[in-house]
């Protein structure tokens, strides 16, 4: 069996814009995102951690660590997935995030699910 199919988590997002939370006149622009996390390897795998990096339209850069996920911190049999929903704040009416979650399997390997960059876009802004 090879080593890299046996840590392996795959990350989709979904993203929406919340026009009841934004004010875009004030540099207030609501997005929620809802994450699914699924197990793609062989062995049971543990949420441990996550870290974004959120850019903003203007380069402005926001870094966020912490423990778990909305208040998670699931373990992942082969096959089983987490779905939750979060959300972050812009200045800027478009923006992007990337990152990564610290997983560890339960041989005790530590290993890091990357996430991809997604788009945070406010409707009728990008073409």
């Amino acid at each position: 069996m090879a080593e890299s199919k046996k840590y392996e988590i795959s990350v989709s997002v979904n993203t929406q814009y919340l026009p009841e939370q934004s004010d875009p006149a004030a540099g207030r622009h609501v997005f929620a995102y809802t994450i699914d996390i699924r197990n793609t390897g062989t062995v049971a795998a543990q949420l441990i951690s996550r870290h974004w990096i959120i850019t903003d339209a203007e380069g402005g850069v926001q870094e966020v660590r912490g423990l778990g996920v909305v208040g998670h911190q699931p373990l992942l049999q082969p096959g089983q997935n987490f779905e939750y929903t979060s959300g972050c704040a812009l200045t800027t009416p478009v923006g992007t995030m990337r990152g990564s979650y610290q997983m560890t399997a339960e041989d005790g390997t530590s290993f890091e699910a990357p996430i991809a960059e997604f788009v945070l876009s406010m409707p009728r802004v990008l073409h």
